[in-house]
């Protein structure tokens, strides 16, 4: 894969991911089969990757392995159901700006967690993107939809960031697609027992959304995503997956007749520019902020 073509795979990666909330919200199903669909077409398209595309070979899982893949699975899980539910409630521009407050918990969770010292071009990202939420919310009336789907949305962030903690701390010895592919096991498991008595309602055009969601959304774009970052920094990479909030609200405005306000575009535009700015200047030394969002 060259430069060029690893540039393009992102863009078309970032695509996808920012076409999650749109097959969420086209599927008329509950959050959980919907987590539960997609988690299980994602093994399947993950698996065929891993077989016949993905050159790393598969590592023999310690129990600290495997204790940290059921912790990643289960802070996917619920990651995406807090999505959906935002999407669910507040729109697909809502809940994707919302989940876009990523990068900044994970700054703070990193020099928690990792006790690295927080420099002053990430002390800027989290107090950009919390100015950037603050001029999404349309109010902050609990009542409103607008506003519960955004907390939502910034507790399905807060639980990515954990979850990029926790593959940045096994990322080492086990591969990101075989990473990938035990936690949406783990999802799938999770999601089953609630998942199964609505199953036999979900319509045939659903299930078409929930496996586009799976193989496109998260295979595919997993996929595309690790194989580009063989030829292309982190840095970059981050970049580009900076634009998947765009590629999201924008396809929303055009489907779903989701007019953001000039108060939204402000606001994202500015928790953009914060990501943009963030990871050019801190370069690849933090990969969890932008290597990590192939999980989305």
């Amino acid at each position: 894969m060259t430069p060029r073509t690893a540039l393009g795979a992102l863009h078309i990666g970032a695509l996808m991911f920012g076409l999650t909330g749109v097959f969420g919200k086209l599927a008329a199903a509950s959050p959980a089969v919907i987590v539960f669909g997609r988690a299980v077409f994602a093994v399947l398209a993950l698996a065929v990757f891993a077989r016949f595309a993905s050159p790393t070979r598969w590592q023999k899982l310690r129990a600290t392995d495997g204790r940290r893949l059921l912790l990643g699975g289960l802070l996917l899980t619920g990651h995406w159901v807090s999505f959906f539910i935002a999407v669910k409630v507040a729109g697909v521009a809502i809940a994707t700006l919302g989940f876009a407050s990523f990068p900044a918990f994970t700054v703070l969770l990193e020099g928690l967690i990792f006790r690295e010292r927080i420099r002053a071009n990430e002390i800027l990202l989290v107090v950009l993107v919390s100015i950037g939420l603050v001029l999404v919310t349309p109010d902050f009336d609990l009542a409103s939809g607008a506003t519960t789907g955004l907390l939502w949305a910034v507790a399905s962030g807060l639980l990515f960031s954990l979850l990029s903690l926790t593959n940045r701390a096994g990322s080492a010895h086990v591969p990101p697609v075989q990473a990938a592919l035990c936690q949406n096991v783990v999802v799938g498991l999770c999601l089953l027992p609630m998942a199964a008595p609505q199953l036999a309602d979900v319509r045939p055009l659903d299930w078409l959304w929930i496996a586009l969601l799976g193989v496109f959304c998260t295979g595919l774009a997993h996929s595309l995503f690790v194989a580009s970052l063989a030829v292309i920094k982190a840095r970059t990479a981050a970049v580009v997956f900076a634009m998947e909030p765009v590629y999201g609200i924008t396809i929303a405005w055009l489907l779903f007749d989701e007019n953001p306000t000039l108060r939204m575009l402000i606001g994202g535009a500015v928790i953009i520019v914060a990501i943009v700015v963030s990871s050019q200047v801190a370069g690849s030394k933090k990969p969890s902020v932008g290597t990590e969002a192939a999980s989305h």
